[in-house]
């Protein structure tokens, strides 16, 4: 019994767990997918934005089928995503690096915003003792799995190098997820707050 829980404590505490050395391939791989996109080759910074993906969805399955969650995975894996999805939208919004698609500069101003939104709610509700751990809600996983099908929907039509109107309805999608998201994200923190 009292080893079991040692184990399961170690699997939680440690941070070589393969989960984490998957979060950190994919910080590994952002420079790479920016690289790739300044120069001009949406090909390769497609390929590697789904590598990215990729371990995204790895960590998390090794993570719950293992019993390998650990502290230091719940602060990495969300670093990882706010990494690539940042630089991605960033660059993806400048004509130079993005063509024929572009993404418009509004959708970019709102994922920015609810994700700065969220860190100084998190950093306030930690210091005051409130909430000492954020797990990420359906609606807020909801707008990330939009954020992502926006990001590969340009990367996509732009190796095609095809123009399509219809990514428009994508980018309100986008911006209606992270909206209502950040809305809940901001009632849970009132929520925290009001807590003796």
């Amino acid at each position: 019994m009292d080893n079991g829980q040692n184990r399961s404590y170690e699997l939680k505490s440690s941070f070589g767990t393969l989960p984490n050395y998957l979060t950190l391939l994919r910080i590994v791989l952002v420079p790479f997918f920016v690289a790739f996109l300044l120069k001009h080759k949406p090909a390769e910074a497609f390929i590697i934005f789904l590598l990215a993906g990729l371990t995204d969805v790895l960590d998390g399955l090794v993570a719950r089928i293992w019993h390998q969650r650990s502290v230091a995975g719940l602060w990495l894996d969300p670093i990882a995503d706010k990494l690539l999805l940042f630089s991605s939208f960033f660059l993806l919004s400048f004509s130079e690096y993005a063509s024929p698609n572009t993404i418009p500069w509004r959708v970019f101003w709102v994922v920015l915003g609810r994700d700065l939104l969220i860190v100084g709610g998190a950093l306030v509700l930690f210091l005051l003792k409130r909430k000492q751990n954020f797990p990420p809600t359906l609606i807020g996983k909801t707008s990330t799995v939009c954020q992502v099908l926006t990001v590969l929907a340009v990367l996509f039509f732009n190796f095609l190098n095809k123009q399509v109107g219809l990514l428009s309805w994508l980018y309100d999608l986008s911006i209606l997820a992270t909206v209502v998201s950040g809305l809940q994200y901001i009632w849970i923190g009132i929520s925290a707050l009001r807590k003796r």
